[in-house]
């Protein structure tokens, strides 16, 4: 039986946006992953102590020596590994065992069509795979692997891998009496804008809903007036996933992946745009997408009959996935 090993962008996260990511990676790639064994590093805290590369232990050369090494998703290739805090907390002296690794719709972050410093390419052309085509998560993240020289493919996002034309026909087109809505704290926050998103729901629906999806949305939300009527859901994925099976709602929000998780529930959402990521996946996907800065456009958009119509690249995803048809 091989080894696979899965870096988990959703351990130590402040984001429940990686656990949905890693849920729709783990779906996507069963066919592989279920005739394996299959282990779980995480990549936002470091997965070796240098000294334990230095020694070159058992344990870590099982790691090293895994037949396939995949990196689940997220805006994880930041174009500055000498931060003091980098999205993926590798560095030159614990790299080498995950030397091999083949992105799965992943993201570059802001600042990645600049490219890189030395350091940084360094490692990344060390340690991401040059056999296989990579996934990128966008077109701006393709350009960077490939600046990286790396072979990549866009094939979008992995969680909306799903979004078929007959699937986004199940999405409802007019407007539901409920809303769960996501507000982003500390990016760039906008406080008026935001307060005009409440404002806005608490007016066109009989009833809204708040998901707090990373660190500090909570505290957030507080910071707002005309917040008694909202309810507030659990912070965990297990808790969004329950409300949006169980109840008729539309989403609106900030938090992209909270939106995706909305559509493959089957509900409506408009995602606002608040930054590259969301704005490089509707280029190419035609997210149901407005940018904040248009917010005053909000009620009349609710209040519109529109249609979810996803553009995926479907040969793309299957030229990507068919590179392991062997270890299937």
């Amino acid at each position: 039986m091989d080894n696979i090993l899965l870096l988990d962008t959703s351990i130590a996260t402040d984001n429940i946006g990686d656990d949905i990511i890693m849920e729709c990676t783990r779906k996507e790639l069963a066919p592989i992953l279920s005739k394996s064994f299959v282990r779980n590093l995480p990549t936002h805290v470091s997965p070796f102590h240098w000294y334990q590369v230095w020694r070159k232990s058992n344990a870590l050369m099982s790691f090293a020596n895994s037949k396939l090494k995949f990196v689940g998703g997220s805006n994880i290739l930041i174009p500055n590994l000498l931060t003091h805090y980098p999205q993926w907390n590798i560095n030159m002296f614990n790299y080498q065992p995950l030397k091999g690794c083949i992105l799965v719709g992943v993201g570059a972050g802001a600042g990645a069509e600049y490219g890189s410093n030395w350091y940084t390419r360094h490692i990344y052309r060390n340690l991401l795979n040059s056999d296989y085509y990579h996934s990128a998560r966008d077109e701006r993240s393709k350009k960077y692997m490939e600046y990286l020289g790396k072979k990549a493919i866009n094939t979008g996002c992995v969680t909306m891998w799903m979004f078929t034309p007959d699937f986004c026909k199940t999405i409802p087109t007019k407007k539901a009496n409920k809303v769960v809505f996501t507000l982003t704290a500390g990016y760039g926050a906008q406080m008026d804008a935001d307060q005009s998103i409440i404002d806005t729901l608490l007016k066109n629906y009989q009833e809204v809903y708040f998901f707090p999806q990373c660190v500090g949305d909570f505290e957030y939300l507080h910071k707002f007036q005309n917040i008694d009527q909202i309810k507030i859901l659990e912070a965990s994925k297990q808790a969004y996933d329950e409300f949006l099976t169980n109840n008729d709602t539309d989403y609106v929000g900030t938090r992209l992946h909270g939106g995706v998780y909305a559509m493959r529930h089957a509900r409506r959402a408009i995602i606002i745009a608040i930054d590259e990521r969301a704005r490089a996946i509707n280029a190419k996907n035609h997210l149901n997408c407005i940018e904040r800065n248009d917010i005053q456009q909000l009620g009349a958009m609710l209040n519109s009959e529109f249609e979810t119509k996803i553009v995926m690249d479907f040969e793309a995803i299957t030229q990507w996935k068919s590179q392991f048809k062997t270890n299937a």
